[in-house]
C-alpha cells in the first residue's frame, strides 16, 4: 500500500483524511477512464438509465420487498415470478418541458430498468399481495409450507 502513495510518512504519524480521500478520488477517475461510467459495479447505473434499490426481508411467514420506483407510473410496472426468481421490469420516462432558458446539465434518470431477486424459498403464487404508493412497490410473499421454518420438540432421556 505504501509504494501506491507517492510520498513517506514517518511512522507512527497517520495519512491526513483528506489525503485519502484525494486518493479514493483518483482510484475512482482511473476506473471511471478504464471502464467508462462503471454503470455495471452494484450501487450504480448508467448516465441515461435507471437502478431501482430493493430491501428484501423475511419473517417465519413471508417474504417482504419493497423496490423503490420514484416517477414511475404503476401502469408502467410488470412484476414476474417464476420459481424463486422475483423480476421487477418497468420503465421511467424523462418528462420533457419547453423553457426558454438555457439548459446545462439535468439529472434525472430514466429508461426501462429490470431487477432480479432469487427469493430463499418458494412461495405461494396465488398469494402475493403488491401494492404501489407513493413511488415504493410493496410485495408480500407468503411462504410455501415447504419453505416455512420447522421446529421439533425432541424429549432428551
Amino acid at each position: 500500500m505504501r509504494s501506491l502513495i507517492p510520498w513517506r510518512w514517518k511512522e507512527g504519524r497517520s495519512v491526513p483524511e483528506n489525503a485519502l480521500t484525494e486518493f479514493r478520488k483518483e482510484v475512482d477517475d482511473l476506473f471511471n477512464q478504464f471502464f467508462g461510467n462503471a454503470g455495471w459495479l452494484p450501487g450504480t447505473s448508467f448516465s441515461r438509465g435507471f437502478t431501482p434499490a430493493f430491501d428484501v426481508s423475511e419473517t417465519d411467514e413471508e417474504i417482504l420487498i419493497k423496490a423503490e420506483l420514484p416517477g414511475v407510473d404503476p401502469k408502467d410496472i410488470e412484476v414476474d415470478l417464476s420459481g424463486t426468481t422475483l423480476t421487477v421490469k418497468g420503465e421511467k420516462k424523462e418528462e420533457q418541458e419547453e423553457k426558454t432558458e438555457n439548459v446545462h446539465r439535468i439529472e434525472r434518470s430514466f429508461g426501462c430498468f429490470s431487477r432480479s431477486v432469487t427469493l430463499p424459498c418458494e412461495v405461494k403464487e396465488d398469494q402475493v399481495e403488491a401494492n404501489f404508493k407513493n413511488g415504493v412497490l410493496n410485495l408480500k410473499l407468503p411462504k410455501a409450507e415447504s419453505g416455512k421454518k420447522r421446529s421439533i420438540k425432541i424429549d432428551v432421556k
